[in-house]
């Protein structure tokens, strides 16, 4: 049982680099890994488009179940989450989890999978109008949402 165990958080660690790693490089990158991937995921704060204020909220409501950082941790983790993350942030395409793509584009869980599929398959994407390539994918809901995406 303790190898299982071991091998469980080395795949646990794994995904928490994979997922830091598509997280956008930048001051309080650092303060937000430490901060916030000890309890959760990136998938629980990428699907958000919060304001500042929001954000400060948030990041002291997570302080206040447990995320040990400093004064300046916190406004760090709050600068990073509200530049990238914020109202007027857009999606990145070629990094977006499941949850983000589907929250900010307003598309299904299969058309995401579908997305992700397809970005595996194929490579990054370079423009929004590839994504119009993805079988299955609702090419008006691409289209609508173009303005939220980056590559």
């Amino acid at each position: 049982m303790p190898v299982l165990l071991a091998a469980c958080l080395c795949l646990a660690i794994a995904a928490d680099d994979e997922e830091v790693k598509l997280l956008p490089d930048g001051e309080g990158k650092e303060a937000t890994t430490r901060m916030c991937l000890e309890c959760h995921g990136t998938g629980n704060f990428r699907q958000m488009r919060l304001s500042r204020d929001d954000w400060a909220d948030q990041v002291a409501e997570m302080v206040d179940r447990g995320a040990k950082g400093t004064e300046k941790d916190m406004a760090a983790v709050t600068d990073y989450l509200t530049r990238n993350f914020g109202p007027d942030s857009k999606i990145n395409v070629n990094t977006a989890p499941l949850v983000e793509l589907k929250t900010i584009l307003r598309i299904t869980a299969q058309e995401a999978m579908a997305v992700l599929q397809y970005r595996d398959t194929n490579g990054k994407f370079k423009e929004w109008q590839d994504l119009q390539k993805v079988p299955g994918v609702d090419a008006k809901k691409i289209e609508a949402k173009k303005d939220l995406m980056t590559f």
